[in-house]
């Protein structure tokens, strides 16, 4: 009896430390892959267009917007570990079916829709790369998107859109190597230039828009509750309070490193973009292999194949990031077996749903669906999405009988509300401009 009480307590003892034994990469997991793939060739194209038309006029928004966009993740991140289930799996506990439903049908709408215009951005950046045919490439990407996410071993999986994620390094160096008045950006980035025009609020309405995306919510609480599921060591935190303390540190670290990881990547782009199509008169930029082919003439070939490469490798991280939060959606909201750790035959419509989604999407490019268009009705199917969701989350956060002890701290609170003020501002923004 002794020795299993002993045994017990070093178990415990080795959860609550083991994390800080890991490197800082081993540390890091949902935060860095959410924050990553909101950088995703749909975000390429609009942080492009707001260098392009602007110049350096929108660096200060990226500021902005990191510890709003970092509290609402952690928050998301704080609901999974706590109570083992995703946001759609807390909403079909603790509300109404007609408001999950509502939310969940248009999540996926919006995801596929984004999905699809991302396969045919990697396609076109490809096809400026060596030429070829786009169709075959948008079927090439998804397939290998879809393989890797369903037959993949979970921890290789994570790995792989671990390494993925830093792709984004190449717009980084994109800056690097064109001509950039670094004084200018630094102050533009720490002093906002107000332009009151329309044009000028319609973009930091996208940038936001683009950067708080609802599909981030679900992807990062649900692998957050996944992750804890796998893990025969661990316990959601209402059975185990003894793990709250270090998983909360190391949910703090992952979270405000992945987000700062993906505004500073856009910050680059803006820069970049602003740096030399902006600087040369070309302020019209509508997808992001547009940005890229524009880039060739003015930047040179290498800074060109940078771009378009970025594009093409953090889409691969970005298309299963949607299809797989639409899954995880969905089969929380229906109580299904869900995880990418299950095999294949253990969770099927699961998987199921990832594919399908994943085909439509492919669809969506052999269609003659206008991808700008597409984007257009993504944005404001997320916008119709985002606010209430947001609503839900916070109050999800602070009620005793989801989160017991674990009611989000005043500060994150404030945030968290901040962050839903200015999205409902920015949707209310989007729709009196439509």
């Amino acid at each position: 009896m002794h020795m299993s009480i002993l045994a017990s307590i070093y178990a415990r003892h080795r959860i609550i430390r083991g994390p800080a034994r890991k490197g800082l990469l081993g540390r890091l997991g949902p935060g860095l892959i959410t924050g990553a793939s909101d950088d995703d060739p749909s975000g390429i194209a609009t942080y492009s267009q707001a260098g392009a038309q602007f110049g350096y006029a929108l660096c200060w928004v990226m500021l902005f917007c990191y510890p709003l966009m970092a509290a609402i993740q952690e928050i998301s991140a704080r609901i999974g570990r706590v109570t083992g289930h995703g946001i759609a799996g807390n909403i079909r506990l603790h509300y109404s079916p007609w408001l999950l439903r509502s939310i969940v049908g248009l999540l996926l709408v919006a995801n596929i829709i984004n999905l699809g215009a991302d396969l045919g951005a990697m396609a076109a950046a490809l096809k400026l790369l060596i030429g070829g045919p786009t169709g075959i490439y948008v079927t090439g990407f998804a397939i290998a998107c879809v393989w890797l996410e369903v037959f993949s071993s979970y921890k290789r999986y994570v790995a792989i859109l671990k390494w993925i994620s830093f792709v984004l390094l190449v717009y980084i160096a994109v800056a690097l190597v064109v001509d950039v008045p670094w004084l200018v950006v630094l102050h533009s980035t720490f002093i906002p230039n107000f332009l009151m025009n329309r044009d000028y609020v319609i973009t930091v309405v996208a940038v936001l828009g683009t950067t708080i995306t609802p599909y981030c919510f679900f992807w990062q609480s649900s692998q957050e509750a996944e992750n804890e599921d796998i893990d025969p060591a661990a316990h959601t935190l209402l059975e185990a309070p003894e793990e709250a303390q270090a998983e909360f540190k190391r949910m703090r670290l992952d979270t405000y490193v992945g987000m700062g990881y993906s505004n500073i990547i856009s910050l680059f782009i803006i820069i970049s973009t602003a740096a030399t199509l902006n600087a040369h008169g070309i302020t019209d930029i509508q997808t992001s292999a547009q940005a890229a082919e524009a880039l060739r003439p003015i930047a040179g070939v290498f800074t060109f194949a940078l771009f378009a490469l970025g594009i093409i490798g953090i889409g691969l991280l970005a298309v299963p990031v949607l299809a797989g939060s639409g899954a995880y959606a969905l089969g929380e909201a229906l109580g299904w077996t869900t995880g990418l750790d299950r095999k294949p035959l253990e969770a099927k419509a699961f998987y199921g749903t990832i594919a399908v989604s994943t085909l439509i999407g492919i669809l969506i490019n052999f269609v003659g669906l206008d991808p700008i268009k597409a984007l257009f009705w993504s944005a404001v199917i997320n916008g119709v999405v985002a606010v209430p969701l947001m609503v839900i989350i916070m109050l999800m956060a602070r009620r005793y009988d989801v989160m017991g002890g674990f009611v989000v701290p005043k500060r994150l609170w404030v945030m968290g509300w901040l962050c839903t003020l200015v999205m409902a501002v920015a949707v209310g923004i989007m729709f009196a401009t439509w």
